[in-house]
């Protein structure tokens, strides 16, 4: 069990350091390959929509369901049709979404019973991601390089997370093993 999983591990780390090196190499191909993602995403919800559309017995939700399936195929579409202004518009949803966070952590401060080193890290942590918000709300184009290269920075350090965990693994195993054999010879 031990060998399988930290070859998992350490074949998972090197992937993720792969991944890290070609987002840093080349972000604007991240920033394209997200748009993509989102796009086939897109694609597989307006098919699970038309599905679940069929296979209702009354008309009420085949028309609500055959409705959000051309809504996901026409956001599939736009994507990659037009992947600049769909990039720009994720990075804004980023941006809402941490300015969003942020301001529930800085809440998340002042409402919890925490001592006030916690409550201090959760106000850090929440003025650091609204701060990132605005950047990212301000300079959506530059916002877009700066996730990708941050993605590729967090593939680096994962990668190097996971093969750590597998090797480490790995000396586990031996020495469980040895103490195996050291107790059966005796």
């Amino acid at each position: 069990m031990f060998r399988s999983t930290s070859t998992s591990l350490i074949l998972l780390g090197v992937l993720a350091i792969i991944t890290g090196v070609i987002a840093l190499a080349w972000p604007g191909v991240t920033i394209l390959a997200l748009v993509i993602l989102f796009a086939v995403y897109a694609f597989i919800g307006a098919g699970l929509q038309a599905m679940r559309a069929f296979s209702s017995a009354t008309a009420g939700p085949v028309f609500g369901h055959l409705l959000l399936g051309l809504v996901d195929l026409a956001a599939g579409v736009i994507a990659l049709v037009w992947p600049v202004p769909t990039a720009l518009v994720l990075v804004l949803i980023v941006a809402i979404w941490t300015f969003a966070g942020g301001l529930a952590e800085v809440s998340a401060a002042f409402l919890s019973g925490e001592t006030a080193g916690t409550r201090a890290l959760f106000i850090i942590g929440g003025l650091v991601s609204i701060a990132f918000g605005i950047v990212l709300f301000a300079r959506p184009g530059v916002g877009a390089v700066t996730l990708a290269l941050l993605f590729g920075f967090f593939s680096l350090i994962y990668g190097f997370s996971q093969i750590t965990m597998g090797v480490q693994m790995r000396q586990t195993r031996r020495s469980l093993h040895s103490v195996v054999k050291d107790k059966d010879a005796a």
